[in-house]
């Protein structure tokens, strides 16, 4: 039955192995033959953040109008976003360099700072995501919501940071 499973031992696995993850990718050597096809990950992430970002304020709207069942359906719509970013994230990353920012001054220092929060912010948002996630699931839905009023606005801010990132350095792919 659902609603008695422990999820704490998933969330806190997950939790620690998704960033793990991601930075051995940045170690790991990049000697891979590619074509330059693979700069379109970024673009194809910045379109699942942006969506991603439009379906969290749908079903923010819909829980707003006590529309459980769309809001249900728009979170789970949400959530295999989040997964197939990251799915595509991992792949370019395990394969393409980073690419630097190229500008200077004033822009390369709010680039930094949206990059930096951005980074910091999707670490946290993992756990936070997946214990919203996991007391929806057990029908703890006083301590979902009391949870999903932190997650939601990281989330939402990790997804549009995550465009305007893209956005930023796209001309210097």
């Amino acid at each position: 039955m659902i609603s008695k499973f422990n999820y704490k031992p998933i969330v806190l696995i997950i939790s620690l192995i998704i960033p793990f993850v991601i930075g051995m990718l940045y170690l790991m050597p990049k000697g891979w033959d590619y074509s330059e096809d693979i700069h379109v990950f970024p673009r194809i992430n910045a379109i699942i953040n942006g969506t991603t970002f439009f379906v969290l304020i749908a079903a923010f709207v819909a829980i707003r109008k006590k529309n459980v069942h769309l809001h249900k359906r728009l979170m789970i719509l949400a959530l295999i976003l989040s997964a197939l970013f990251l799915i595509s994230y991992v792949i370019y990353h395990s394969i393409a360099e980073s690419t630097p920012y190229g500008g200077e001054g004033f822009g390369k220092a709010v680039y930094l700072f949206i990059l930096l929060t951005h980074i910091l912010l999707s670490m946290a948002i993992v756990p936070l995501v997946l214990i919203s996630l996991s007391r929806a699931l057990t029908k703890k839905y006083d301590k979902h919501r009391k949870i999903a009023r932190i997650t939601l606005p990281i989330w939402l801010y990790v997804t549009l940071t995550g465009v305007i990132v893209y956005l930023m350095i796209s001309p210097y792919y």
